[in-house]
């Protein structure tokens, strides 16, 4: 365990130059007094870890030190192969590039590990887009690709509705959502998120923009859509569920944040184990729909409105089926 942190660490100060004792300590999920002893250790076998004192210091290499020492295990080295996600990079016209880094870390391999990524393309493979839906990716994602690597400034033109919109975006970032991609930019001092297949043009200047490097895509994408799904869920409809509808609902609520509130909420099973549950929802007209794939396993007690619409299409199911 020592000697797999050991390799860790050393590793971490080859790939970011400096780091304090604190930084290696939440990195490595230790305290910082172990980071010491580790330290001295690599000391002691020979590494020149050197400390720099004062508020600003740390840890680091001295004189551009590099090992060729990675350590790699069977499991590490197939995980690696599968990190590459050939399909979203092709569509970011990365393929080349990818295949290109394979081959070189492939050849670095010791003969042992270079069937890892045949293993691992046996066993796993990621097909991103959604049933029924087009794979062609939108004709502006490798430009924006490219504009986000270099952290160019693109002037974007954006169909909102049915009228085009021009916005100047720092391109901060890429998301791949359900076979859809979007693109997260800064506009001004506002962070915006754009859907690149409705990206009409995209101009890539030669005007660079000073990333802020504590911005976390990932974490900043959990938010958004956490908060995008809750505010679009403006109406509410109270309804009534069969087990069975209780089950399938899960299928047809958009966020499962939506369905584990509702059971959580829900009331206790009657005589017939159908329960009572108050349902968010974005309208009248998006619930009908939705709620219509659970067929007589669920009942609609309200709003009116939503409860004359099943009670018309239970009108017309009975005439054609009768």
């Amino acid at each position: 365990m020592r000697a797999s942190r050991l390799i860790s660490l050393l590793l971490l100060l080859q790939a970011r130059g400096s780091m304090t004792a604190g930084e290696l300590a939440r990195e490595l999920e230790v305290s910082e007094r172990t980071v010491y002893r580790d330290v001295l250790a690599l000391s002691a076998a020979g590494v020149p870890v050197y400390a720099d004192r004062g508020r600003d210091g740390g840890y680091r290499l001295l004189g551009g030190y590099r090992t060729r020492l990675t350590g790699l295990t069977r499991d590490e080295a197939e995980a690696l192969f599968l990190s590459g996600l050939p399909g979203p990079a092709g569509d970011m016209g990365l393929a080349d590039a990818v295949a290109a880094a394979e081959l070189k870390v492939l050849a670095a391999l010791p003969p042992a590990l270079r069937d890892a990524p045949a293993r691992a393309g046996q066993r796993f493979h990621l097909d991103v887009p959604g049933w029924f839906r087009e794979t062609t990716p939108p004709p502006w994602l490798t430009e924006l690709a490219r504009a986000v690597w270099q952290d160019r400034v693109v002037e974007l033109r954006y169909r909102r509705g049915d009228r085009e919109v021009t916005r100047r975006v720092q391109p901060y970032g890429l998301v791949l959502k359900s076979g859809a991609w979007y693109l997260v930019g800064r506009v001004g001092d506002d962070t915006r998120t754009y859907r690149v297949d409705r990206v009409t043009g995209v101009e890539v200047g030669e005007e660079g923009f000073d990333r802020d490097e504590g911005f976390d895509l990932a974490g900043h994408w959990r938010e958004q859509a956490g908060s995008f799904l809750r505010t679009i869920l403006r109406a509410e409809a109270t309804v009534r569920l069969s087990p069975a509808g209780l089950r399938r609902l899960r299928h047809l609520v958009d966020a499962p944040f939506v369905y584990d509130e509702v059971v959580a909420a829900a009331g206790e099973p009657d005589g017939q184990g159908w329960v009572v549950a108050r349902l968010p929802v974005e309208s009248v007209e998006v619930a009908y729909h939705q709620l219509l794939g659970l067929g007589p396993e669920v009942e609609v007690l309200d709003p009116p409105a939503l409860r004359r619409l099943f009670a018309d299409a239970a009108g017309r199911f009975q005439a054609l089926y009768r």
